[in-house]
C-alpha cells in the first residue's frame, strides 16, 4: 500500500489551496505538474497525428449532419433515448484461466460476448460495424473460490488497458484480499478490441471522426451494462465501479444510467472533453487548423460531445454512494475537471492527492476511503 501524503480538506470551491499543502506535498505537487505536462504533450501529439488525417478526409456536410444529430439528443438530455437498454439474454462466454499471484483463494476468467450494439445514428451503422475486432466485448473476472462476492468493476483510462497495469495501479490484489471480486472491463477500440497496429492503445477512438467517437462512448456504456447483467445473474450481491481518466469519465456516466450500481468512484476523471481539446497542445493546434479549414465547427462539436458527458445528466446512484478522486498536479485531466463533476453531483465526498494523472503519490489514503465506502451498506454511509 502506498504511503500517505496528507492533503488539506477541500474548501467551499472543492479545491484546497496549494499554499496550504505541507512541504512534502508541495514538492510532490510541483514535481508531478512538470511530469504531467511532458506526458500530455506526448499523448496530444499522438492524438493530433490520429485525428488530423480523419478530419482532412471528412465529408463536411455528412459529418455536420451527424454531429447535429448528437447535439439534438444532448439538448433533450433524455438518458433513456440516448442509452438504449441492451437486449436480455446476451450469452457471455467464460474461459477459465490460471491462478494469478494476487488471487489467494480465487481464480481468474476471461469473459467475452459478441456485442449486439448498433450505432445510434442510422447512417453510421455500416462504418462503425466495419471495425470487426471492436464487436467483441472483453473483461477479466476475478472470483473467490467459495462463491460470488460484492464486485469492484474497474475501467481503464485511454491508452492504458493492460490488466497488469490496472492491477498494480488500483492495488486490486489488496481489494481482492478485502473480500471483493474484481472485473476489469476493456473499453471500445482498446486491447483486444483494437483492429489496427497503433502507436498508442486506443488511438482508434479518435482516428475515425468525432461522430464515431460518440458512438464508441455509447457503446462503452451499452457493453458494460451487459457485463453488469452477467454479474447479477452469477449472484454478485452488489456491484460498483471505479475508473481512471477516460475510465473515470465512463464510470461517472454510468452513475447517470445505471441505478443498479452500488457505488461509483471516478478517479482523475475527464468530465468535459471540449475543454481538454482546447488545452492539449499540439492536438489543440490540429483542431484549430481543422476549424479554420471549415472541417470542424467548435460550438457544434461541443454540443455534440455533450451527448455522453456525465455533466449532461443527473446521477441515479445516491449521493452517499458517490466519491470523486482527483490529483492536484494533474494536467491531463486538470483539477477543474473533477471539480465540475463535484458541483454537478451536488458536492459528494471528494478526495484530493498531491500527485499527477499517473503518479498518484499517497494513494493509500484514498484506497482505504474507497474500501470503507464500498464495504458499508448504503444506508449506513455518512457524508
Amino acid at each position: 500500500m502506498a504511503p500517505d501524503v496528507p492533503v488539506p480538506t477541500p474548501g467551499a470551491t472543492g479545491l484546497p489551496s496549494a499554499s496550504d499543502l505541507s512541504p512534502v506535498a508541495r514538492i510532490v505537487y510541483e514535481g508531478t505538474v512538470l511530469s504531467d505536462l511532458a506526458l500530455r504533450t506526448g499523448v496530444a501529439s499522438v492524438l493530433a497525428a490520429a485525428m488530423f488525417p480523419s478530419l482532412a478526409r471528412t465529408d463536411r456536410r455528412q459529418e455536420r449532419a451527424r454531429l447535429e444529430y448528437f447535439a439534438e439528443l444532448a439538448a433533450a438530455a433524455d438518458r433513456d433515448a440516448v442509452f438504449l437498454r441492451p437486449p436480455d439474454g446476451v450469452r457471455v462466454t467464460t474461459k477459465r484461466g490460471g491462478r494469478l499471484p494476487a488471487l489467494d483463494g480465487g481464480h481468474a476468467a476471461t469473459l467475452s460476448f459478441l456485442s449486439p450494439y448498433r450505432s445510434h445514428h442510422p447512417g453510421l451503422r455500416e462504418d462503425y460495424a466495419a471495425a470487426v475486432a471492436n464487436r467483441t466485448a472483453w473483461a477479466q473476472h476475478w472470483r473467490h473460490d467459495e462463491g460470488p462476492r460484492p464486485t469492484l468493476c474497474v475501467i481503464h483510462g485511454f491508452g492504458a488497458s493492460p490488466h497488469w497495469f490496472n492491477t498494480r495501479f488500483f492495488e486490486l490484489g489488496w481489494f481482492f484480499a478485502q473480500g471483493y471480486d474484481v472485473l476489469l472491463y476493456t473499453l471500445p477500440f482498446h486491447g483486444r478490441r483494437s483492429g489496427a497496429v497503433t502507436p498508442l492503445d486506443g488511438t482508434e477512438l479518435f482516428s475515425r471522426g468525432f461522430a464515431q467517437f460518440n458512438e464508441a462512448m455509447l457503446h462503452a456504456v451499452h457493453d458494460f451494462r451487459i457485463f453488469l447483467d452477467h454479474l447479477e445473474a452469477e449472484g454478485s450481491p452488489r456491484v460498483g465501479v471505479t475508473g481512471l481518466s477516460l475510465g473515470g469519465y465512463t464510470s461517472a456516466l454510468l452513475a447517470a444510467v445505471e441505478p443498479r450500481l452500488d457505488f461509483v468512484i471516478p478517479n482523475a476523471p475527464v468530465t468535459y472533453i471540449p475543454q481538454l481539446l482546447r488545452e492539449w497542445f499540439p492536438a489543440s493546434a490540429a483542431l484549430g487548423l481543422a476549424r479554420r479549414a471549415g472541417l470542424v465547427e467548435g460550438e457544434l462539436l461541443s454540443d455534440a460531445l455533450a451527448v455522453h458527458s456525465p455533466l449532461t445528466y443527473a446521477p441515479l446512484v445516491p449521493k452517499d454512494r458517490r466519491m470523486i478522486i482527483g490529483g492536484l498536479g494533474d494536467r491531463l485531466a486538470p483539477p477543474e475537471q473533477a471539480r465540475l463533476l463535484w458541483e454537478h453531483w451536488d458536492r459528494p465526498r471528494l478526495r484530493w492527492f498531491p500527485g499527477s494523472h499517473v503518479l498518484h503519490v499517497g494513494r493509500g489514503t484514498y484506497l482505504r476511503e474507497m474500501r470503507d465506502l464500498m464495504r458499508e451498506p448504503a444506508a449506513a454511509v455518512a457524508l
